[in-house]
Parts: structure tokens; sequence; C-alpha cells
């Protein structure tokens, strides 16, 4: 249930999507944890909007296993505010910024 299979008829990549008010999504992606799936590749369209969205509406509806990072946010930087090349950094540089 909740599961689409006709997304790769109207675009490329991944050819199934969750659907569904948030509730539903998050209790199916809670259902593919509780039988051992760890990871999710998830994307939305337009991608920003819709990470938000599964942000705001979604992420708090699953349970939490561990504590929330306190890692600094603006590690990396780009121009228009989006993270360039995730937050690893060179050892030297990370040593000189402590």
């Amino acid at each position: 249930p909740n599961l689409w299979a006709g997304v790769g008829l109207v675009r490329g990549g991944a050819g199934t999507a969750l659907v569904g008010d948030a509730a539903t999504v998050a209790e199916r992606i809670d259902e593919y944890r509780r039988i051992g799936i760890d990871s999710f590749i998830l994307s939305g369209y337009p991608h920003l909007e819709e990470a938000y969205r599964f942000g705001e509406l979604v992420l708090p509806l699953l349970p939490l296993d561990h504590e929330i990072s306190t890692r600094p946010t603006a590690v990396n930087m780009g121009p228009f505010g989006e993270t360039v090349a995730g937050d690893h950094r060179p050892s030297a540089l990370r040593a000189s910024q402590s």
C-alpha cells in the first residue's frame, strides 16, 4: 500500500514512490526501518520545496534512535547556501580551524 510504481512513466530514475499524507508516508518509512532498511534515497519535485516539505511534515513523525546532531550547519557553504562536498574537510584545514 502507498507504493506507486508509475513514477517511471513520468520521469527517469527510481521506479517507485511512497505516496500519501505525511502520517502515511512516515508510517511506511518506519515500517521499512523496522524490517531492517536503514538508508533511503528520497526525491521529489521541485527538489528544494519537497525537501522542506518532507523535513517539516514527515521527519518529525519518525522516531529518532539517536541524539540530534549539533554540528554547525554552515560548513562548506557555496555562494547560494548549498553544501559543497558534504561536511568533509581536508584534515589540514580542519586542524587549522580548531
